[in-house]
């Protein structure tokens, strides 16, 4: 199932995307909340839409994006705020007075589905709410000179996610491809990542509590898109999921 948050007129709500690839896509308006205290309170409202008249938002408002890094022998863990998560569509703001430097990582991001702390390995996939396509944005100079990655990977708009939520996949082997302007820049399999999954989850909760709709961006196996600039578009397309498109735009 692909649950999708989106705006409609003066309104957002969340929805159940229907409709084959190559058809016409239309979203199923949801009453209530997925993350909220009841979820099982939710249920369809019976209105749908065409995919192509409403705005499709990130599909999460998380109280955190939780990422890792390849270290030794454990991954680093590194947070990006709020402030930086932004939807399908939206641009990602080059903020040239700060960085000359800015690339693009695409990644599987994990949506957590409820609250919990020191989560087994085994137990992973019952916190798991689905998983949806994410852009690690960095200021790559900044990152360098800091030391710290909080101001690198922390501007706003520097985590688009979506275009929605798929719950019905497995993460252990997907095919994730990053394009500039339609040209691949980076390809590779989940299958590659150093870390699974529930290895991650079980891992990053046993450092922090986890909120429902938080976000664990998984890494890459592959390389980054190199030095983006203003106009370029960026795509990442994740197998059995769908594909998140942003567009480089300067911000002075």
């Amino acid at each position: 199932m692909r649950i999708a948050r989106f705006a409609k007129g003066d309104g957002v709500a969340y929805g159940v995307v229907e409709g084959a690839e190559e058809g016409v896509l239309t979203i199923a308006e949801l009453h209530g909340h997925p993350f909220g205290v009841d979820p099982s309170g939710v249920r369809l409202t019976g209105r749908a839409y065409p995919l192509a008249e409403v705005r499709l938002l990130a599909p999460v408002l998380p109280s955190k994006v939780v990422a890792v890094a390849p270290g030794e022998p454990d991954p680093v863990l590194f947070l990006k705020p709020s402030t930086a998560v932004t939807g399908p569509g939206d641009a990602i703001r080059y903020p040239v007075k700060l960085t000359e430097r800015v690339d693009v990582e695409g990644e599987l991001a994990v949506i957590i589905g409820r609250l919990c702390r020191q989560v087994p390995a085994e137990r992973a996939e019952d916190v798991v709410f689905g998983y949806t396509c994410a852009s690690d944005v960095t200021a790559r100079d900044l990152q360098a000179r800091d030391g710290q990655w909080t101001r690198a990977k922390g501007f706003d708009t520097f985590c688009p996610l979506g275009p929605w939520i798929e719950t019905g996949t497995s993460p252990a082997d997907l095919n994730i491809t990053t394009s500039v302007n339609g040209v691949v820049r980076a390809r590779a399999r989940t299958s590659e990542l150093p870390w699974d999954v529930p290895w991650l989850i079980s891992y990053v909760s046993h450092v922090m509590t986890l909120l429902p709709g938080d976000v664990l961006l998984t890494g890459t196996p592959a390389d980054s898109t190199g030095p983006l600039t203003a106009g370029d578009e960026v795509a990442v397309t994740i197998e059995s999921i769908g594909t998140l498109t942003s567009r480089m735009v300067i911000e002075d």
